[in-house]
Parts: structure tokens; C-alpha cells; sequence
């Protein structure tokens, strides 16, 4: 069966992508075929995209972390032909061929049947970025709730940012949002933060090993830096989420923030997350933890507008959710 597909290539060194026609007799070994509607653009389709071999090991490749759509064909009993269905994570995009195709094969393992109250094209807003932010303030919320304080976000207009300053505004809590995109502040306000801070104000490196306590959380994506000064500025018994290293994966600071105050620093990966705790969290993003404002967050493109679009991501160009129609 032919299909459309963006296909990154390798040419001595040089990578470029392009909308090929593809064949599903050529996808990887898989108990679950499934045609692609919906993905999303993340950062590390971007990196895919251009080469990066701690992402893709192998080209010619199609990337896409992210995939929703229906079952074509299935050979184990718990999915059937025609149920929609999400995929996100494990090797999905990295190494095996992704959600950029409009079609996919892949383990049943990997596979989520889409909750009620969620369409397609919803769970392609949240997708791997606002799957991160969940479990981000699924473990902080453990340890601080609305009433404790602020909680900073950092890379707020990007794809966990913006996710996660929608959720906290759904559960009640402040936020205050750290940026880099001074045109923004409108589009910050309406997912709901009530402060914003610029991104060269806040991470100018301060040397000192603890600072005035201010926030009662954090959720990072971008580490460096702006992680330090969060952990420095926590109050007592504060927790920052970190996930991302966009700006720097060295932390330079001392322990005295853990000991004098007994934060907490909790790493999260959304690529591996456990089925079990993965459907639930979906089922979740059905109904109490779906965001008041999620269309607020969509760009949708089409498939040929890919190209474009992992080029403004890597500029840090975008906002929001990037979300790809690959419907005909």
C-alpha cells in the first residue's frame, strides 16, 4: 500500500527531508498497522530531522514521536480494525519509522486505545510535549499543592511550557512564566499564567549558593541555568521537574539548597513511561486534566509544511503545539 511520508536523507554528511511516496510492504516488523491522521512536532523530531545521531542512529528515516489515527491491521486480540488509537514514545520516530508517514507499524506494546473524550486531533495538541508537562505535575503535585505558591515555568511558549502552564491554571495553581518571547506575553496571559518574567532577567547567573526562597515549584525544559537559579529560589521543601536541556545539560551549583531547604529535584521522561501509568494519564487527559484552553495552543499544518516548521523549531520560532494533518 503507498503512502505519504517526509523522508530525512543522508548524502555524505548532508541531511534534507522531503514528502515521499512510500510503501507500507517496507515499514518495520509490527503486530499493529495504523494509519496516521494526526502527529505533532517536538523538539527532537527536529533533531531527527536534521541529523542528529543520538536521536536516529540510521537514514533514510521518517521521524514523528507522536502518532494518532485508526487501526488497519492488527494481529493480536486487544486491538481491532478500525479503533483509534494514539502512539507516543518508546522508538517511535527515533528508529523506527514515525509519525511524519501516514502510515506506521508497530508493537502492540506501544499502542493506547484513544479515551472518550478525546478526539484525534486533541490528543496531537497534548501529545509527547503536554504528556511531559502531565507527568511533571503529577509529581509535583505529590508534594506541593495550590495553596503552597508559585510554581516558575520555564520555556513557557514552548510545547511542555505552554502545556504545563495550562494544567496548572486547570488545577488552581499560580504560575509565573519565564520567557524569551517578549511579543507573547497575551498568549502567556490566556494559558493562564499570572506573572512573566524574561528569560535573560532570570538567568543571570547569580553566584551565590542559595537565593530568597520565592516559588513552592518549578517545571523546567530547558535546564543550564534558569534549572540553577529555580533550585536556588525554591522555598522549603520546593520541587522542580526538569526534562529538557535546550540551554544547557551542566548544573553548577552546590548541594545547600537540598540540605538548607530539602527540595527535591525529579527528572522526568515521558519516552518509557510505564503502560500501566501511561494509560491512565491518558484517560486523565479525557477529562480532569484536559486544559479549558486546549485549541488555544494548536498550529496545525499540513505534511508538506514540515520542513518549514522543524526549521522555526529549532530557532525557537514557535509557540504553542505544532500539530500535523495527514488526512488526504
Amino acid at each position: 500500500m503507498k503512502y505519504k511520508a517526509l523522508v530525512v536523507k543522508e548524502n555524505e554528511g548532508q541531511f534534507s527531508s522531503s514528502v515521499q511516496t512510500c510503501d507500507t510492504d517496507l515499514l518495520p516488523a509490527g503486530d499493529v498497522l495504523i494509519q496516521v491522521f494526526y502527529s505533532s512536532l517536538n523538539y527532537k523530531d527536529a533533531l531527527s530531522a536534521i541529523g542528529n545521531k543520538g536521536v536516529t542512529k540510521s537514514y533514510p528515516h521518517t521521524p514523528g514521536i507522536d502518532a494518532a489515527g485508526e487501526v488497519k491491521y492488527s494481529s493480536v486480540a486487544q486491538f481491532s480494525k478500525g479503533e483509534k488509537v494514539i502512539v507516543s514514545g518508546y522508538d517511535l520516530g527515533m528508529n523506527t519509522a514515525g509519525g511524519f508517514g501516514q502510515y506506521i507499524r508497530v508493537p502492540s506494546a506501544w499502542v493506547v486505545k484513544l479515551p472518550e473524550g478525546l478526539s484525534l486531533k486533541e490528543a496531537m495538541i497534548i501529545g509527547t510535549a503536554g504528556f511531559t508537562a502531565g507527568i511533571s505535575i503529577m509529581r509535583l503535585s505529590q508534594l506541593v499543592k495550590p495553596d503552597d505558591g508559585k510554581i516558575i515555568v520555564s520555556g513557557a511558549t514552548g510545547g511542555v511550557g505552554s502545556m504545563a502552564l495550562s494544567l496548572l491554571h486547570k488545577l488552581g495553581y499560580a504560575s509565573v512564566a519565564v520567557s524569551g518571547k517578549a511579543t507573547e506575553t497575551k498568549f502567556l496571559k490566556q494559558l493562564g499564567a499570572n506573572e512573566i518574567i524574561t528569560r535573560s532577567e532570570f538567568e543571570k547567573v547569580d553566584k551565590r549558593p542559595i537565593l530568597s526562597g520565592i516559588y513552592a515549584g518549578g517545571i523546567d525544559s530547558v535546564g543550564g541555568p534558569i534549572l540553577e537559579n529555580m533550585i536556588k529560589t525554591l522555598k522549603p521543601l520546593g520541587v522542580v521537574t526538569t526534562c529538557g536541556s535546550v540551554s544547557s545539560s551542566q548544573l553548577n551549583l552546590s548541594v545547600f539548597p537540598f540540605i538548607l531547604r530539602g527540595i527535591s529535584l525529579i527528572g522526568i521522561s515521558a519516552q518509557n513511561y510505564p503502560m500501566s501509568m501511561r494509560k491512565d494519564l491518558w484517560q486523565r487527559f479525557s477529562n480532569d486534566l484536559k486544559p479549558y484552553n486546549l485549541n488555544e495552543l494548536l498550529n496545525e499544518i499540513r505534511l508538506d509544511e514540515l520542513p518549514d516548521a522543524i526549521l522555526k523549531i529549532l530557532n525557537g520560532q514557535l509557540k504553542g503545539r505544532t500539530v500535523v494533518n495527514l488526512i488526504d
